[in-house]
């Protein structure tokens, strides 16, 4: 079962300030990525499944609005 980025993060006991504090990035590009309104590279993807502590093939990734 696949689950979405934003219960990934929370299952990891992580807020959205955490996760931007980490990568390095904006609390708002985590926000964008969790809604789809942004797409992610996968260098941060595989950033995020090691922060979550979860495989890659477990997360529902939302499609990217145009």
């Amino acid at each position: 079962m696949k689950i979405s980025l934003k219960a990934a993060r929370v299952n990891a006991n992580l807020t959205q300030g955490d996760v931007a504090k980490r990568l390095k990035k904006s609390v708002q590009t985590i926000v964008n990525w969790e809604n789809g309104k942004t797409p992610i590279d996968e260098g941060n993807f595989i950033a995020l499944c090691v922060l979550y502590g979860i495989k890659a093939e477990y997360i529902l990734l939302p499609e990217v609005s145009a």
